[in-house]
């Protein structure tokens, strides 16, 4: 059982799975509900202070290369003119929103992402971040608990 919960903790943490990812692997698995929303909501919840981290650190060292930078500078400048707006209308309550909402290409990865790139304040915006994973662990469970109870209506365990 300590594997499926390393493993939960794993995909918990990794951008292609996230929590989406996590608490349906444990609860597939025999871990009990309850227990696979905290270990994919905790793991999850680490995204937001690995990515600020990785993000500035990665960007200082490659920030030396003119080449970097000037794409760097053009592709930020695009990507704030695109969502400029939407960031003003709806700030750290639509970033909250888009990491809450456990569908493909968002998540708290890609939620760090933007607050990174468009320079949010980063302890607000990790407090945003958090909620929004816990409200995504709460849909992604409610879907998990919720499927397995239809799924059951139409399977039949058989015993060998």
């Amino acid at each position: 059982m300590t594997r499926i919960y390393l493993l939960t903790l794993l995909f918990g943490i990794i951008p292609v799975s996230e929590l989406r990812g996590a608490i349906p692997f444990a609860y597939f698995n025999g871990v009990p509900l309850w227990l696979s929303f905290i270990l994919g909501v905790l793991s999850n919840a680490l995204v937001p202070f690995i990515g600020f981290i990785f993000f500035a650190t990665l960007h200082k060292l490659l920030d030396k290369w003119s080449v970097y930078h000037r794409f760097f500078e053009k592709t930020i400048e695009r990507a704030r003119r695109k969502v400029g707006e939407k960031v003003r209308k709806y700030g750290l309550l639509g970033l909250m929103l888009f990491v809450a909402i456990p569908l493909p290409i968002t998540g708290a990865w890609t939620g760090t992402i933007g607050a990174w790139v468009l320079g949010l304040e980063k302890k607000k915006s990790i407090l945003f971040i958090l909620l929004g994973v816990l409200i995504a662990g709460i849909i992604v469970s409610t879907v998990v608990y919720t499927g397995a109870g239809i799924a059951s209506i139409f399977t039949k365990t058989i015993e060998l």
